[in-house]
């Protein structure tokens, strides 16, 4: 099968089977949506949105958020991982766009990824939620995923994936396509246990068809 008629079989299933697809983190604005990427790396949305009401409630803002310290945020975030460095990046980051940006978060990739504990999955996902730019956030979930179904070709690194899927998903599609992505790989196809007969793609799928061509005939 030619690359472009698999993104198009994928592409074309999503948007039946999946026309909403958003973040499962809990936010109300952008503030609130950047602390919560901040804080999920290497961490579950779950438990992210379990942590931050406490957070938004007493930091509701970048300035409130900009003037506290370690010792007072730090408890908020405890059950994080990595609390320490993230307590220290939050605080950091708001006090840069408080002071560089006049309190205003900044809606490019380039200057985002300026601010502490901002790196370029958490900025494209900023600027593909907030403003549908055409930026593709690679995750563990969609790193898996793209490879597994042959969207990506031998992509060894996240920025390499990124690439690929971005040459060949039409640029409107793009920040829906990076949460098809996820919700895919969060709920179907699984890191260890896939649920490939669940699954509307292993038609198109190389993961499920190798499997399929090395199954010990009954």
């Amino acid at each position: 099968m030619r690359i472009n008629d698999r993104y198009t079989f994928v592409l074309n299933y999503f948007q039946e089977h999946m026309p909403v697809a958003e973040t499962e983190l809990h936010y109300e604005n952008t503030y609130q949506l950047l602390v919560a990427v901040m804080l999920s790396a290497q961490c579950t949305d779950k438990r992210v949105n379990l942590t931050t009401p406490a957070i938004f409630h007493k930091y509701p803002d970048i300035v409130t958020l900009s003037e506290t310290d370690f010792d007072a945020l730090f408890p908020l975030i405890k059950s994080i991982s990595y609390p320490n460095s993230k307590a220290r990046h939050l605080i950091s980051m708001a006090q840069m766009v408080r002071n560089d940006f006049d309190g205003e978060i900044p809606m490019t990739v380039d200057e985002l990824v300026k601010l502490p504990g901002v790196g370029r999955k958490t900025a494209n996902v900023i600027t593909s939620v907030v403003d549908h730019q055409p930026n593709m956030a690679v995750d563990t979930h969609v790193f898996r995923v793209s490879a597994r179904i042959g969207l990506t070709n031998k992509a060894t690194t996240v920025l390499a994936a990124e690439k690929q899927l971005i040459k060949h998903i039409p640029k409107e599609l793009i920040h829906i396509a990076h949460h098809w992505l996820i919700l895919h790989g969060r709920y179907t196809c699984l890191a260890r246990t896939p649920k490939c007969e669940k699954c509307g793609l292993t038609e198109v799928c190389k993961y499920y068809q190798t499997l399929q061509k090395t199954a010990t005939p009954s």
